[in-house]
């Protein structure tokens, strides 16, 4: 059954969520850092933030009507604080210290009608942090809880491992049911787990801290309160440190906390866990259709590239334009639209042939000549011939007019000094000569105007290789990013670190079209039949220099180019429009959020 159909007697959240399901699901954000998928590489914002309202919402007393009938909150914490003394006289807890009063001000919201605003040391009968202790994989024996084995508010015990803890040492450590527990340092500070059906007899980490709820209190709805924005506000407030974050137990104990008649407890949490189910429905649905999105922009865009005559071409062309503005609404599918562009470039299907235009075959041969005569006046360095092109590196066919050649036929490739003369970080200056590395190269082909190293005209001097000309090419050899590639535009003058070569077309004309098939798929394609697999990818000089490159005529070249950016300038201008559109629906949801509390 879909959301939209679970309407009948339906609560005012439960309205909230149908009635702008648009809303919800359309508000997405792109992260920052891409992993595999359509749900790792963005973010579901607006379900995100429904499911951020909806807990805020069951600890402001707004998620479920208050009844008259239930005992209030006040009768709760008596019966409580009766508890905590009983404990203190059984000897099983100390006597807590008294917690400051509560002023007024302190208050950030008014509660219903039989709440009660509490600090969360009252509701605990112990908060107290781990045990310390090395983890043993893979043995028997009492098990060691870290924050690691926390996944979406599950534990698969199986796998935890055991620790060394006698069986005295434990007491004080063992979790039981309904057990909180907090991380308290690090990147998952704040993040919780409610201890439910342990079959197992386990201690948690010293990075955690352990809130012992006292039995009066419904454990959930402490659980509810722990996910709520009025929870992680204070407790950013109250974290210590800046490089690693932490809170401790006292600030715990200090912290707000708005507690409801039992009776209602009971019902929040049944709304939440039923909301959150549908929260958890909207969410599938939703990367459910973006995949199917996805799927579909895949293999339309791959009907263009396997293509087999113009004709073809112009067919699918059109089954794609007629529904272009449904097909390109997420930054992948415009992504994966600019990749099929460069792709149809290097084949020779985006821009006519003319008959009329120099077949490359004759451009080749001129290069040639211009290498030999180079190579004569010394001006470069004889190298060993090129081995002809193979069958098997060819995988398409070219048009007429076009040749297949190796890279190294085109470009001369310079590597940059990697002697003794190298630049240290303690010789950059503020200003002087650029020393290019791999970082200062960016999307748009160009190198960075702001965060660019400079060494000295003196350090400069000294270097052997690697020095620029105003028409070249950088190159990413090894590391994550290798195969990056920039014009070095806006420098005319400055020099490479060790991780990037120079590609030095012997005649610039050729630049245009060399870039758009180093970042084309093809292009990088020809990276993987070189690269090495180890932990530190790497390529050489020698291997760029075997790359099959598809030679358009020099005429070409240039209209495709022309093509490209035109082509380029349109994405590019569709992802502006994008992003407009996903900021208004962020701000939508974001109005949403602030219309319901």
């Amino acid at each position: 059954m879909s959301v939209e159909s679970q309407t009948t007697n339906s609560s005012p959240i439960e309205n909230l969520i149908t009635e702008h399901i648009d809303i919800w699901s359309s508000a997405i954000k792109r992260k920052s850092s891409s992993g595999r998928g359509s749900s790792k590489k963005i973010e579901l914002y607006g379900i995100k933030k429904l499911r951020e309202l909806i807990l805020e919402l069951a600890v402001r007393g707004k998620l479920v009507p208050q009844d008259p009938n239930d005992e209030p909150a006040s009768v709760l914490l008596e019966c409580i604080a009766q508890e905590k003394a009983q404990l203190v006289k059984e000897g099983k807890i100390k006597k807590p210290k008294k917690l400051p009063e509560m002023t007024e001000d302190e208050k950030p919201f008014e509660l219903p009608e039989g709440w009660e605003w509490v600090k969360l040391g009252d509701l605990s009968s112990d908060i107290h942090y781990g045990y310390t202790a090395s983890a043993i994989p893979n043995s028997e024996g009492i098990r060691l809880l870290r924050i690691t084995d926390i996944q979406d508010d599950k534990v698969n015990w199986s796998t935890v491992p055991a620790c060394e803890v006698t069986p005295e040492k434990a007491k004080g450590y063992l979790l039981e049911n309904n057990d909180i527990l907090l991380a308290r340092t690090g990147g998952t500070i704040g993040k919780s787990y409610l201890v439910e059906n342990i079959d197992v007899k386990a201690v948690f980490a010293s990075y955690l801290i352990r809130v012992r709820k006292i039995e009066s209190m419904y454990a959930s709805f402490i659980k509810v309160y722990l996910g709520s924005q009025l929870y992680w506000t204070q407790l950013y407030a109250n974290s210590a440190g800046t490089g690693q974050p932490n809170v401790n137990a006292t600030a715990l104990k200090s912290l707000l906390f708005p507690v409801p008649p039992i009776e209602e407890q009971h019902r929040i949490v049944s709304k939440v866990d039923e909301l959150m189910a549908l929260c958890d429905q909207l969410e599938a649905q939703t990367e459910s259709s973006l995949d199917a999105h996805q799927t579909l922009v895949t293999v339309l865009l791959d009907t263009l590239v396997n293509s087999q005559n113009a004709e073809e071409l112009a067919e699918n062309w059109t089954r794609i334009s007629v529904h272009f503005d449904t097909l390109f609404t997420t930054e992948q599918s415009i992504d994966q639209l600019k990749q099929t562009i460069l792709q149809l470039a290097v084949m020779g299907k985006l821009v006519q042939q003319e008959p009329s235009d120099e077949p490359a075959s004759v451009l080749l041969e001129r290069i040639a000549a211009e290498k030999a005569d180079l190579i004569k006046q010394k001006k470069i360095k004889k190298q060993k011939p090129l081995p002809p092109i193979t069958e098997e590196e060819k995988p398409f066919e070219l048009p007429e007019g076009w040749e297949w050649c190796k890279f190294g036929a085109l470009s001369e490739f310079i590597n940059g000094d990697r002697g003794k003369n190298y630049p240290n970080r303690n010789e950059y200056v503020d200003d002087g000569i650029a020393w290019i590395n791999t970082g200062h190269i960016e999307s748009d082909g160009t190198l960075s105007k702001d965060n660019m190293n400079f060494i000295t005209k003196e350090k400069f001097n000294t270097l052997r290789g690697g020095k620029i000309l105003a028409n070249d090419l950088v190159y990413c050899l090894r590391g994550a990013t290798f195969g990056k590639t920039a014009f070095v535009k806006p420098y005319t003058k400055g020099a490479i670190a060790s991780s990037l070569m120079i590609i030095r077309a012997y005649s610039f004309n050729l630049n245009g079209f060399i870039y758009k098939y180093l970042i084309s798929p093809f292009g990088r394609s020809q990276i993987f039949r070189f690269d090495n697999g180890s932990a530190q990818p790497n390529l050489s000089a020698n291997s760029v220099a075997l790359y099959a490159f598809p030679c358009p005529p020099l005429e070409e070249q240039h209209r495709i180019v022309a093509k490209v950016d035109e082509l380029m300038a349109i994405c590019d201008q569709l992802k502006v429009s994008l992003s407009e559109e996903q900021t208004t629906q962020l701000n939508l949801a974001d109005a949403l959020v602030e219309q319901a509390l």
